[in-house]
């Protein structure tokens, strides 16, 4: 098993941060390999709804079903694959006041196969991903509104 954690801190209001990385639609403006993502379910019921999302991972093209799992809505939105190649669990938790938030980003996964053997460089490799995610992240969400 993976589990790897992330946190920074945004300069933008908590509520803006939290319904920005709640739609998965936007996941390809801030997490890099990632190509598309879609609602496959009604656009968002959150807890039950599903997305496909499709991204590049070590020079693959791989395609996944996420379900959302969890929800609270303005704090925390947990999802978990139900298809792909990689399964794997993301919680993504928002806290903080008017003038800035904490994000943090938790991944946990289950590698099968190749991945399996090289457990300790995927470990590495997710790690430094989503901290580089979360960076563009930040660096979006600090931008002038009328940007984003």
């Amino acid at each position: 098993m993976i589990k790897v954690s992330t946190s920074i801190q945004i300069n933008r209001d908590p509520s803006t941060v939290f319904h920005f990385i709640a739609d998965p639609e936007n996941n390809p403006k801030w997490q890099s390999g990632m190509k598309s993502c879609q609602w496959s379910s009604r656009k968002p019921n959150w807890l039950g709804s599903i997305y496909v999302q499709q991204a590049n991972f070590l020079g693959k093209e791989i395609e996944s079903t996420f379900e959302i799992v969890e929800f609270k809505g303005g704090q925390m939105i947990k999802g978990r694959s139900i298809s792909g190649t990689f399964p794997i669990t993301f919680t993504r938790i928002v806290e903080g006041a008017a003038t800035g938030c904490q994000v943090t980003a938790i991944i946990e996964g289950d590698p099968k196969g190749v991945f399996k053997i090289a457990k300790p460089l995927m470990t590495w490799m997710v790690k430094h991903s989503i901290e580089k995610d979360y960076q563009k992240l930040k660096e979006l969400m600090e931008q002038k509104k009328e940007e984003i």
